[in-house]
């Protein structure tokens, strides 16, 4: 018996809208990561990208669990000297929250060559809209 191993001419993509309102930020990243990576389908396989589209909508309504919200700094660096700038979780979702999901994601993702490649597959927003009707999405829900 023979293992199925994908390639990139064999992968059908889908597009998936999941509604981000109301759930934890790490239970929802690590679900959209796993469908980034095609881990939800039977024909995965680790070395090729065999993962679905996501649009993620409604980040502004993202919960922290604990406190969280108070006490998590968003760090990064600008690559000047002294360049460590940290930003409060409490000002980042009110103002970024579509960055606060996308970075979550991204953690959660392959550091490598396809875990980059997966990551273009993955669309956020704020708000309910998004521009992505022509590839007619599916509503995925997903466990809160």
């Amino acid at each position: 018996m023979k293992s199925y191993m994908a390639t990139n001419q064999t992968v059908e993509r889908k597009w998936y809208v999941v509604d981000a309102s109301g759930m934890a930020l790490g239970r929802l990243a690590s679900q959209v990561a796993a469908i980034l990576r095609g881990k939800n389908k039977p024909t995965f396989t680790p070395n090729v990208d065999t993962g679905d589209f996501v649009i993620v909508v409604n980040t502004d309504k993202v919960v922290l669990t604990g406190k969280k919200l108070e006490q998590k700094y968003y760090t990064y660096h600008t690559g000047y000297i002294g360049g460590l700038k940290q930003i409060p979780y409490s000002r980042m979702m009110a103002e970024k929250s579509d960055l606060a999901v996308y970075e979550a994601v991204k953690g959660m993702l392959p550091k490598n060559k396809l875990g980059r490649q997966m990551l273009t597959k993955l669309r956020v927003y704020k708000g309910a809209e998004h521009n992505h009707q022509a590839q007619q999405p599916v509503e995925l829900t997903l466990e809160k």
